[in-house]
């Protein structure tokens, strides 16, 4: 059954908000042009009218803080099933561009449509969008489908259901413009709720290989959470929203994690007891051996209290804590990095990428871990 979405104005009675119909499609690709966060946040827009090798056009090209490119297509005056076809097709060509091309791209976007950026390369761009440096290893090591319509037909519908099970990573938003008296809302909804931890939600690229059944976690030393916390009460966690905490529930009990501060390096290895819970959920033991939540505990972490309690009644926002036992650690001022190590930004993640293998290797080298994970 298509998706349909409505508004009403709270009142007595309630008022149902009539729909405007939206001049064109080039209409709201100029929004998500302007401000993609109406799509997602955490994506920041390299492309625009891109043009494949084949004659034909990308509506837009996002890319996220992992390297994950975003290709996001307009139904515009084809048929439903016209436009998924077409965003696989293009995903299949994106799916082959090297960083030197997609540098390219992002210039060429430059020039056309954001002049206020010229001279500025993509790394710098980056950088100053979210904080970190271009993961160049990892960039386009997967990417995404997004198709953008008001509304799709139930024989679509199915085939991008049919995708998604299978871990094809495409997805349909839905805009409606509703008026409000003098004011027009725009308002969006998801066909498949994009807020799913598992990895498979990104469509790997074929030269990856296959999954070695060790973890990676990126703990994010600082004033929420310290590694010396982590170290005495056995966790890793992560806070700040959905897209930082979602990924902990790919852990579950048994599993080996390799864990990396950013910018420092990797600092211990562990095994997971528990599955993730909100913080004050999370029960920590004291040197008198008296049981408390880990907001009454002693900690390094200046803002973790308060933190949690300003995110109480705020699930999105709120830290978030998976219970390990510990199997070595060491302290920041040891953290083992090495040229050619594998780094990401998600809180969690079971990498594919070839470099990851050798980073276990020479992590189990450098911590005399022996043998395969047990979980």
């Amino acid at each position: 059954m298509p998706l349909e979405h409505a508004l009403w104005r709270i009142g007595a009675p309630l008022s149902r908000l009539p729909v405007a119909r939206m001049d064109a499609e080039d209409e709201l690709e100029d929004y998500i042009f302007r401000d993609v966060t109406i799509l997602n946040d955490g994506w920041m827009i390299i492309g625009r009218q891109v043009a494949t090798d084949f004659g034909k056009f990308i509506d837009l090209l996002a890319v996220d803080e992992t390297g994950t490119l975003i290709v996001i297509e307009l139904k515009k005056d084809q048929t439903p099933r016209e436009v998924v076809a077409q965003a696989i097709d293009y995903a299949a060509w994106v799916e082959g561009l090297t960083s030197d091309r997609i540098a390219e791209i992002f210039e060429t976007f430059v020039t056309r449509y954001r002049s206020e950026l010229f001279g500025k390369t993509l790394d710098e761009v980056f950088r100053e969008r979210f904080g970190s440096d271009l993961p160049e290893d990892d960039l386009n090591a997967a990417h995404q489908i997004v198709v953008v319509a008001a509304r799709l037909d139930n024989s679509t519908e199915r085939i991008v259901q049919y995708l998604a099970d299978r871990d094809i990573a495409i997805n349909i938003a839905f805009f409606r413009v509703f008026v409000d008296g003098d004011h027009q809302l725009l308002s969006r909804a998801w066909f498949i709720d994009p807020t799913g931890a598992d990895e498979a939600t990104r469509i790997p690229k074929a030269a990856h290989s296959k999954w070695n059944g060790e973890y990676y976690a990126s703990f994010g030393h600082d004033d929420y959470r310290d590694w010396e916390d982590a170290r005495r009460y056995g966790f890793i966690s992560a806070g700040g929203g959905r897209w930082f905490t979602n990924t902990l529930a790919l852990l579950v009990p048994g599993a080996r994690v390799w864990v990396n501060v950013p910018g420092r390096g990797y600092v211990g290895v562990c095994e997971v007891e528990n599955r993730v819970v909100k913080i004050d959920q999370f029960m920590v033991k004291l040197d008198d051996g008296s049981e408390v939540a880990i907001t009454q505990a002693p900690l390094h972490a200046a803002k973790m209290k308060e933190s949690a309690g300003q995110n109480a009644d705020n699930d999105d926002k709120a830290e978030y804590l998976v219970r390990v036992k510990w199997i070595l650690t060491v302290p920041l001022n040891q953290a083992v990095h090495e040229v050619g190590f594998f780094g990401n930004q998600n809180s969690v993640c079971r990498p594919t990428a070839p470099k990851w293998n050798h980073t276990v290797e020479r992590l189990k080298q450098r911590f005399r871990i022996e043998g395969p994970p047990a979980a």
